[in-house]
């Protein structure tokens, strides 16, 4: 793969302009603009850094043991809890907004930054956002704000149950769709993938069986978050809103073990859905755990700007 396919992909898959790609790079537009229209060819620096963006943004094919375990022992020792997070506003303001707008751009919003910032915490109506894509944005702050609180009362009685996920299902889509806090009752497909999902009839057990898994004690935690989201949302239980909701679910396992949540931010969805895929079809977790480490490292990464 040229420089140039590799620059158009990295383009493609994280939704960046050229402005924004080179800032990434850090060198100037037109710089980078030279280099995708094969004006100039980069310095082998530069080349490792465009390397390095397309494997973070694109996604790899596999993940070797030695990086795995190493990206997982420094994910084990950022640790942190939801009281903390709670006692910090700061904190808890900027997991609020990035996890809100990050999830919801995922499934589609086209709501900014500041746009959300907007709406959650200035309480504006925007004259050009939908009103769904501003119920979606309210319906996230509540919904994150309401597991907080579980995971602070019930402490070590926490548990993710059928319950919970329906629970954080309905306040997710309240107001946005008929059956929210309701299983599907019909077949669905994911465009664009090959996955099977699982027949409507099933879900319940289905349902049961991902909620006993969960409570097994596991001495990889991060392992655990990855197969639980990997399976929830191949079950796809939902008819909207399944991703929001597998999203939050890892947050609450993490939060509950004492680790920093996992935040999937926008421009690397494709390489998120890559690793979900491959989880889903070859068993191949291992990509997936990875990306939650990587995840991790976003959120720590957030919180150390808010001190």
């Amino acid at each position: 793969m040229t420089i140039k396919q590799r620059l158009t992909k990295i383009q493609q898959a994280s939704g960046w302009s050229q402005e924004q790609l080179a800032t990434q790079l850090g060198v100037s537009f037109a710089t980078l603009n030279a280099w995708i229209n094969e004006r100039a060819v980069p310095r082998v620096k530069a080349q490792q850094n465009i390397e390095r963006l397309y494997l973070d943004i694109v996604g790899v094919d596999a993940v070797d043991e030695q990086t795995l375990t190493e990206a997982k022992q420094i994910a084990l020792k950022r640790k942190t809890s939801t009281q903390a997070i709670a006692k910090n506003q700061d904190q808890l303001n900027a997991l609020t907004l990035h996890l809100t707008y990050h999830t919801n751009t995922i499934e589609g919003s086209t709501m900014t930054l500041s746009d959300v910032e907007e709406v959650l915490f200035e309480h504006k109506v925007l004259a050009n956002r939908t009103a769904i894509e501003q119920a979606e944005a309210r319906n996230h702050q509540a919904t994150l704000y309401w597991l907080l609180e579980e995971l602070t009362d019930k402490k070590k009685d926490f548990v993710i149950d059928e319950q919970l996920i329906l629970g954080i299902h309905l306040r997710l889509m309240n107001g946005i769709m008929s059956g929210a806090g309701q299983y599907r009752t019909h077949s669905v497909r994911i465009m664009g993938t090959t996955v099977p999902l699982v027949n409507w009839q099933k879900i319940p057990e289905q349902i049961a069986q991902l909620v006993r898994d969960i409570a097994k004690l596991s001495d990889d935690i991060i392992a655990d978050i990855a197969k639980t989201h990997a399976t929830f949302e191949q079950i796809h239980p939902f008819a909207d809103g399944n991703g929001r909701t597998g999203r939050l679910i890892m947050l609450a396992q993490a939060l509950q073990a004492g680790l920093l949540p996992p935040l999937v931010v926008k421009e690397r969805k494709y390489a998120y859905y890559k690793y979900l895929e491959q989880a889903q079809t070859k068993q191949d977790y291992q990509p997936l755990e990875f990306f939650v480490t990587q995840s991790m490292q976003f959120t720590s990464e957030l919180f150390k700007k808010q001190t």
